[in-house]
């Protein structure tokens, strides 16, 4: 019998194109797996759509708040239906950067020094006054972004002391809490992270270049501006070391059945983890299904293995 998968998409974040994007992908590969997949917004009727017509199973093809701060996931925790990707708690903690980088840390994995501070923060001790503080604790060069969301929107890197209030600004755009890194150069590179019946597994790392040397929304959505690497260009060492670091992150926050690491290799085989997401894109320029792809795995068939697995797990 065909499993009936809802596949949540859209949503009211920053990100809900994307996702929209991510949604049809995911059905569309399901369907071709033999998978009675519809997909659905999130909105005031989707409880009684739920409960009425209730699926085997819940794929969440949602970026942002909605998707991944764990709130939808209790829902359907509560609701006893079963979803693929992390947990309530351990989403929580992932959209939350700083959060993330504190348990990154706490458990030996490489992250750059990081400060973050609420736009309330700046308000009441002056911002100019932190600012100066805050680039006399991290140096420069810095990054600045968004300590919760993704897809690159209001992150910046910050080369001068008089760029830093405008990424100030631009980045309290999309949220209230702004992440100021130690600024770490080096390859970008993402690793997905799928569980399989013998854990989580890395597949085949990505490099990341994108035309003009910037990994924004544009480079990563439109299609022509950025070059993947697939494999990545890394020495088999570093190559092993990068996949059992995003293991090793994957298992930290205590994440299941998918998830994606963003990284930075140095020259001189340095690791750095930037950030976990555990609701990746899944459109024709993202990463997980670049990966897939390069791992010579048919990319229906693992989202069926995926949501057979949430299926046996339960909730």
């Amino acid at each position: 019998m065909s499993r009936h998968v809802l596949v949540l998409a859209g949503g009211l974040s920053y990100e809900r194109e994307v996702s929209l994007r991510s949604g049809r992908r995911v059905a569309d590969a399901l369907r071709r797996s033999g998978v009675d997949a519809t997909i659905r917004d999130v909105d005031a009727g989707l409880l009684t759509a739920l409960e009425t017509e209730r699926p085997d199973a819940v794929f969440i093809a949602l970026h942002g708040a909605s998707g991944e701060d764990g709130s939808l996931r209790g829902v359907l925790d509560l609701l006893g239906i079963p979803y693929v990707g992390a947990g309530a708690d351990a989403s929580r903690v992932a959209w939350d950067k700083a959060a993330a980088k504190a348990q990154l840390r706490a458990v030996g994995l490489p992250t750059p020094d990081w400060i973050a501070l609420p736009h309330e923060t700046f308000r009441e001790l002056g911002a100019q006054a932190l600012l100066d503080r805050i680039v006399a604790r991290l140096e420069m060069p810095l990054m600045v972004k968004p300590a919760e969301g993704g897809s690159g929107l209001g992150a910046q890197a910050v080369r001068t002391v008089e760029e830093l209030p405008s990424a100030m600004v631009g980045c309290f755009g999309y949220c209230d809490t702004a992440l100021i890194e130690r600024f770490a150069s080096g390859a970008d590179i993402a690793v997905s992270v799928i569980e399989t019946p013998d854990g989580p597994t890395a597949l085949p790392a990505v490099e990341i270049v994108p035309a003009d040397g910037v990994y924004d929304y544009t480079a990563r959505y439109t299609a022509g501006t950025t070059t993947w690497h697939a494999p990545a260009r890394l020495d088999p060492e570093i190559a092993e070391r990068v996949a059992e670091t995003a293991v090793a992150a994957h298992d930290a926050l205590e994440l299941r059945d998918l998830s994606r690491v963003d990284l930075l290799v140095d020259e001189a085989g340095g690791i750095q983890v930037l950030e976990v997401n555990v609701s990746p894109g899944l459109t024709e320029t993202s990463l997980l299904p670049i990966a897939v792809q390069a791992a010579g795995l048919d990319f229906g068939a693992v989202l069926l293995d995926l949501v057979e697995q949430s299926i046996k797990r339960g909730i």
